[in-house]
């Protein structure tokens, strides 16, 4: 029997220009459906938890993490740079770029969920990280981001100041970890189908296709 209701789990990190790409890639998946009741939450994963605040510069970084070349590097950021203009995003990288904690922009995704912004508010930290080359571990970044979503300020403040929600950002990561999660993105389709990576519009469109026709 069809239905039309699906649910979408995103394991994601703000650091992550692949989780931009996979998730427009999914939207236009999604585009393909008419009628289609779709509940998404996104869920908290750091690439990088022992990252100092002031961050790091983005080619060291990559190279000491993956061991590229600045050349191989260069080339990954200017095809990063064609997928998003293709899906609509711009990635600014540059000389300058840097990679930072992430762990106060996940306590912060984790409160808007209770006011229905948590995707709005994710969209907003990925533009202001690759777009506007802004640091997501500085506070006053954050609640500018916060504001401009909708959310309050003041409030938003607290959240960060008094981390009510780091130990449950930290449980959540560590119980994604130990479902075998190990990269990102990760999509969690309907509590039980696992995509792994930025895939194609098609083959996100062929699960859901699957999926809402009852034939998985």
């Amino acid at each position: 029997m069809a239905t039309n209701q699906l649910q979408i789990d995103i394991i994601s990190d703000v650091m992550c220009p692949w989780c931009v790409i996979g998730y427009l890639r999914l939207q236009q998946a999604l585009g393909q459906f008419n009628d289609l009741d779709v509940t998404l939450q996104w869920h908290p994963f750091e690439l990088n938890p022992t990252m100092e605040s002031q961050g790091q510069d983005l080619g060291e970084h990559i190279a000491e993490k993956y061991g590229s070349t600045p050349e191989q590097s260069q080339q990954n950021r200017q095809r990063l740079t064609q997928m998003g203009a293709d899906l609509g995003f711009q990635f600014n990288f540059s000389n300058g770029s840097r990679i930072y904690n992430t762990l106060l922009a996940h306590q912060l995704l984790y409160w808007a969920a209770e006011s229905g912004k948590q995707t709005e508010l994710k969209l907003a930290l990925f533009s202001s990280y690759f777009t506007e080359q802004k640091n997501p571990d500085d506070i006053e970044v954050l609640i500018a981001i916060a504001s401009q979503v909708g959310l309050d300020a003041e409030e938003a403040r607290a959240v960060l100041t008094d981390k009510r929600y780091e130990k449950a950002v930290k449980e959540e990561e560590q119980l994604w970890i130990s479902r075998g999660i190990q990269a990102v993105p990760a999509m969690v389709f309907n509590q039980q189908y696992l995509v792994s990576g930025a895939q194609d519009p098609a083959t996100f469109a062929e699960l859901i296709s699957k999926l809402t026709t009852q034939t998985v």
